[in-house]
């Protein structure tokens, strides 16, 4: 008995041995965060406009931004909307299905660190043949049942330098989720925006036709009598024929937006109807969650995604040098052979066998020594691209709080202008219930305010946008929400 347990102790022995040591190769240290404290940098300009309080948002430099960042707008229809679409996404089926692929490969590369253990059967009929002794020879069966195991020491590490790459391509894969969810949400909030503004502009736009052909029709009327030249008929004419033209393609960024809208909630565009978004319904946030640089880069998607790929191509330079190492190898074997089956459990035979082996690359033409250059060139890469994209999302932060300042500034002189253009046209709607200015007048003012509110608008809803770029470039709050699913 104490014999048979000899492999066994044996391998695990040398299994223990093993785990303890050392790996080759560098260990992977998360890179530094930067050192920067903000984002922007000093303006020695003097803000052009000093902004109303109202439409100046607040920053809260440090604050936590939360999961579903969207509801900062205090819209319920953009909360379902945006839930439906989380629920029924197949670009986030389809991250979840990779994610979950990804850690099953964490488990195939872990299985080499345990000894693997297979069990034998065998049968077979066999003779001595030419060597036998002329009436002495005879066929018999041979019939044979066993346990066999093998290991393979990882001294110098390399299969765990494996095991750690392919847990930094699954990290990257969760994160890849996470970037699959802060696009999915970015983009719904950009779609919806996208259709409230554009039937803002088709309604306001209707209102700039109905006041055009009102001009050209008394335009028309006063040429008629001859107190007008035919030039102002085709001016007016032409104004009419501009605003026109403007209809189409503005249906036409409603009718895509919607199709978009469906897509990206995992529907057919014939399948599915949202009721329609106004601008109205939405709140610009006043105060938004800013997180400071060296808390940026621990979550942003894209910042997170270069950092697992430069651990797994350091783990790769491991994996890279222990191919250059010799490879120690165990094996037992133990094995019960009888000549009838029935026998295998009754008059048997028992062989047992421990062995080991020990193999060293000599010779290779050199593609040992250049897969391990290569690797080493391929973390250098990837430590780069780190940087890169850590700058990258720096600018993009930078660029959105700048925008949200200078839409500050002109929210205010749009508001002014249009406070201004509906001045006017209640000085000319006054003029011209008492007679004393013309209704050609009264058209132009009127045109002039449905222009000025156009241009109001346009400039909330660019505030809307950019406040949802920014929450998007800060991470959008991603791991405050639950966006792994179950494998089914």
């Amino acid at each position: 008995m104490p014999s048979r347990l000899l492999p066994w102790r044996t391998i695990g022995i040398a299994a223990a041995a093993a785990l303890a040591s050392c790996a080759v190769g560098p260990n992977f240290h998360q890179p530094n965060p930067p050192d920067a404290s903000g984002y922007l940098h000093p303006s020695s300009d003097i803000a052009p406009v000093r902004p109303e309080a109202r439409d100046v948002q607040n920053i809260s430099p440090g604050a936590e931004l939360a999961g579903e960042w969207w509801q900062l707008f205090h819209s319920a229809q953009l909360d379902e909307v945006v839930r439906a679409a989380i629920a029924a996404s197949p670009t986030l089926v389809a991250a979840n299905a990779t994610l979950a692929g990804a850690r099953e490969e964490v488990t195939v590369a872990r299985g080499a660190l345990l000894p693997g253990v297979n069990a034998t059967a065998g049968a077979q009929r066999a003779g001595a043949g030419a060597i036998r002794e002329p009436g002495t020879g005879a066929t018999a069966n041979l019939y044979s049942i066993g346990l066999s195991t093998s290991y393979n020491l990882d001294i110098f590490g390399g299969t765990r330098r494996a095991v750690e790459q392919q847990q930094a391509l699954a990290d990257f894969q969760r994160i890849e989720l996470a970037a699959a969810y802060l696009t999915l949400t970015g983009n719904l909030v950009d779609e919806v925006l996208i259709i409230a503004s554009t039937r803002l502009q088709i309604a306001t736009t209707e209102e700039l036709i109905a006041s055009d052909r009102k001009n050209l029709a008394l335009t028309q009327r006063a040429f008629d009598v001859g107190t007008v030249p035919r030039s102002d008929v085709l001016t007016a004419d032409t104004q009419l024929a501009a605003d026109l033209t403007q209809l189409p393609s503005l249906h036409k960024q409603l009718d895509q937006a919607y199709d978009a809208l469906a897509v990206l909630a995992g529907r057919a565009p014939s399948e599915w109807q949202v009721r329609p978004f106004d601008i109205e319904q939405f709140t610009p946030p006043r105060d938004i969650p800013l997180s400071l640089p060296a808390r940026l880069v621990r979550q942003r998607p894209d910042v997170l995604a270069a950092e697992m790929q430069l651990h797994a191509a350091s783990a790769a330079i491991g994996v890279a040098i222990a191919q250059e190492l010799p490879n120690i190898s165990l094996s037992a074997s133990i094995t019960r052979e009888a000549l009838r089956a029935a026998d295998l459990f009754h008059q048997f035979d028992t062989l047992w066998a421990v062995g080991g082996s020990l193999t060293q690359p000599l010779f290779k033409g050199g593609a040992l020594r250049a897969q391990v250059r290569a690797a080493r060139d391929t973390f250098r890469a990837e430590a780069a691209t780190y940087q890169a994209v850590v700058l990258e999302a720096l600018g993009q932060v930078a660029d959105d709080l700048w925008a949200l300042q200078y839409d500050a500034q002109t929210l205010t002189v749009d508001r002014h202008s249009m406070d201004v253009a509906f001045e006017s046209l209640k000085l000319q709607q006054q003029s011209y219930s008492v007679g004393t200015t013309t209704v050609l007048n009264l058209i132009a003012a009127e045109r002039t305010y449905a222009q000025a509110r156009l241009s109001y608008v346009n400039s909330r809803v660019q505030q809307l946008t950019d406040s949802a770029s920014l929450l998007t470039a800060l991470g959008g709050g991603w791991w405050n929400d639950k966006i792994e699913v179950s494998a089914q």
